[in-house]
């Protein structure tokens, strides 16, 4: 019976004692959770409330009343009938709707209109070019002096119109492009004067947007034979359109609005549109319908840039600030 309890007992391993046993690795330390946003982690003066709420939009209601309380004048009146429009009046609502003050003011601005969009458009793009070309060479590449002319480029978005007027009128006279002497009437040295103002800020924007663009792709790009203008060509322009929206917004709405320039730089019949605006409101008996349509005409190709490139400005403007 013993040979049977011999057999039937299963045989024990023997262990290596050479080799020691691996031990058994320590579990990690269990994170903490994160705090679960409630009541308790709010600050009393922060918590959401239904009367705290309805005062909050009780106020920006009120502020952005406030705020389109010109615009509703504006519009109210340039759709009155002229017999209706009186500065007694001023805030009642048309009773009947009429176009006859823009018939009346659309030819006294007809001819500031062509001049200020020849004027505008070239010089809102060449403008933005030669920004682009500034930020993505200022950002990306490293030359003798470069850490010095930014800026010395910047230094020019503080300097007032009313500071350089009697240099820059000078200078335009002596090369021929002010007024008569120019064929243009003033319109090309105008354009040039709002190209070079406006190379500072396009150049800061353009170069805030290239700060978050990626080394690799440069590196990719010489990797492939590109130099520095077939990079800027074919990588940095495509990929710089919301820097391009808000360069063309801002440079496009500092040309159009322009007054001092215009009137210093221009003769009668090249006479951008803000000043024939400004005729029509200047006399000695002022007709507000007249002047209210003109203003509401005028201020049209601003607001439809606004809203071509819109979805494209705040993308520009946020470029580059999350970079350190």
């Amino acid at each position: 019976m013993s040979r049977q309890m011999v057999r039937a007992t299963a045989p024990v391993p023997r262990q290596n004692l050479s080799q020691p046993a691996s031990p058994t690795p320590p579990k990690p330390p269990a994170l903490p959770a994160p705090p679960t946003p409630g009541p308790s982690n709010t600050p009393r003066w922060q918590r959401p409330g239904p009367v705290r709420t309805t005062l909050r939009y009780l106020v920006l209601w009120g502020l952005a009343a406030f705020f389109l309380m010109p615009v509703y004048v504006l519009v109210v009146t340039a759709f009155k009938n002229p017999a209706d429009v009186s500065v007694t009046r001023i805030w009642e609502l048309p009773t009947s709707f009429s176009f006859d003050n823009f018939a009346a003011v659309l030819p006294k601005l007809s001819s500031g209109f062509r001049n200020s969009i020849a004027l505008s458009i070239p010089a809102s793009l060449v403008s933005a070019l030669l920004g682009c070309a500034n930020g993505f060479v200022l950002s990306k590449f490293r030359f003798p002096f470069s850490n010095a002319i930014f800026p010395l480029i910047l230094f020019g978005i503080f300097v007032p119109y009313q500071a350089v007027i009697i240099p820059v009128s000078q200078t335009m006279t002596a090369v021929g492009l002010r007024g008569a002497g120019d064929a243009t009437g003033g319109l090309l040295g105008l354009m040039l004067i709002h190209i070079i103002y406006g190379l500072p800020i396009t150049t800061l924007i353009f170069r805030n947007h290239f700060v978050s663009m990626p080394d690799a792709l440069l590196e990719s790009a010489r990797l492939d034979g590109a130099g520095v203008l077939r990079t800027w060509v074919d990588l940095a322009l495509p990929l710089s359109k919301p820097a391009f929206a808000v360069a063309v917004i801002w440079q496009f709405t500092s040309s159009w609005n322009d007054f001092m320039f215009g009137a210093m730089m221009t003769s009668r019949d090249s006479w951008p549109v803000t000043i024939a605006l400004n005729n029509v409101a200047g006399g000695q008996s002022v007709p507000f319908g007249q002047a209210m349509a003109g203003a509401l005409l005028v201020s049209l190709p601003t607001l439809a840039i606004y809203v071509l490139l819109g979805r494209f400005f705040m993308r520009g403007l946020l470029a580059g600030t999350l970079q350190h």
